[in-house]
């Protein structure tokens, strides 16, 4: 129940997954409003476990086996709140401007996926807010029709749950930390208050993984609070059952706070970064010279990578590390660096002098393992391998 918008789409600024590009984050729903939606595999558990354990309230009004189909109806009802949770969070941010790459439903709630951050406070603040007042208004709905319709007891029994239950996620989502939205509303106050976007992410993070304590420390306090009461046979049997789940969440909620404060510290670094400053020496070979020759070229020139050009000297290719280290010994007399290079896209081919936030859109546009930098003049300057971009942000 929360959303992202990373500085980058993966691991490091440089290489991860793309949802555009990669694997689905779980089955195709749809495109509601044109954003894309995804049911994590994981959903159909929690919906057996829901179904299970709503049951036994249902069959008190309900005979078996129709108290089941209920009790699974609610698990779907219950995940229709959550999807137009997300769903809100989508179209405000569509509304205001910023791209929405994906919602994904999972086991704990669901993700709207952003493809940027927000440029403003405010538009931080109305795209985090969107969503716990859509359940807020959905719970005051359901007091609503308790209250005036004349409802039977199945539907009486469903309504009173789906209001429990978004009065619940509204309220949870309001709690002030990251990765939930309440997290978000503090990082867009403090950063209304301070200028900072990095000061409210950083303050909103730390408080975020005290909510992970104290969510840890509540799941700890009701396994207890039954057990007292088992000797007067007053158990309940779920005490053990909050504790796992309150587990889960603050697992949840102490990781997404880590990776804000990470990101933070990520995007300090970006200014930093120099194509010409990481980039590998290159030895140009042609297509026709055997890898062992080119290799022994290389540990000459003491370089880092092949660059396969033309005999006029025009670039063709890039031999990738990989590709190298894959083939064995007694093989690379007998393969031609032109039988391993891959040939060079537009985008693969990138100015020496790209630094910061230029050099990582340029790598984002384009993924791959290396790029050849050339000088403005077209001259081959060297080859930037993804992993030497990876290794700067390493230990962050």
């Amino acid at each position: 129940m929360t959303h992202s918008a990373p500085p980058n789409p993966g691991k490091t600024p440089a290489t991860g997954h793309d949802d555009r590009q990669g694997p689905r984050p779980g089955l195709y729903f749809g495109r509601p409003f044109g954003v894309p939606v995804f049911v994590s595999p994981s959903w159909f558990l929690v919906a057996v476990l829901v179904t299970i354990m709503f049951e036994g309230q249902v069959n008190d009004v309900v005979e078996r086996p129709t108290s089941y189909a209920v009790a699974f109806a609610y698990a779907v009802l219950l995940y229709g709140s959550v999807f137009v949770h997300e769903l809100s969070h989508a179209v405000t941010a569509r509304v205001l401007g910023l791209p929405v790459r994906s919602v994904t439903l999972h086991i704990l709630g669901g993700e709207t996926s952003i493809e940027r951050e927000a440029p403003t406070p405010g538009r931080e603040f109305l795209i985090a807010f969107a969503g716990p007042l859509v359940n807020l208004v959905l719970a005051g709905l359901g007091l609503l029709a308790h209250a005036t319709l004349p409802l039977p007891d199945v539907a009486l029994l469903l309504v009173d749950a789906l209001t429990f239950a978004n009065l619940l996620v509204g309220v949870f989502n309001l709690l002030p930390g990251l990765p939930l939205d309440g997290g978000r509303l503090v990082r867009a106050a403090v950063w209304k208050a301070t200028g900072h976007s990095r000061s409210g992410a950083i303050i909103a993070g730390w408080v975020g993984r005290a909510v992970a304590i104290a969510a840890l420390l509540a799941g700890a306090y009701l396994a207890a609070y039954p057990a007292s009461d088992e000797a007067t046979g007053g158990g309940t049997g779920f005490g053990w059952l909050a504790l796992l789940w309150s587990a889960l969440v603050a697992s949840f909620i102490w990781v997404g706070a880590t990776q804000a404060i990470r990101a933070e510290h990520v995007r300090d670094r970006i200014p930093l970064l120099s194509a010409r400053r990481l980039a590998r020496r290159a030895t140009l070979v042609t297509p026709d010279v055997p890898l062992a020759e080119a290799v022994r070229r290389a540990h000459a020139d003491h370089a880092g990578a092949l660059v396969v050009v033309d005999h006029d000297g025009t670039p063709q290719g890039l031999v990738s590390e990989k590709a190298v280290t894959e083939t064995p010994e007694h093989r690379r007399p007998w393969v031609t660096v032109g039988d391993l290079s891959r040939g060079l896209d537009p985008d693969r081919t990138l100015p020496a002098d790209l630094r910061g936030e230029a050099l990582i859109e340029a790598l984002r546009r384009a993924p791959a393992p290396e790029y050849l930098l050339t000088e403005p003049d077209g001259r081959v300057y060297g080859v930037l391998a993804v992993s030497d971009v990876d290794r700067t942000f390493a230990g962050i």
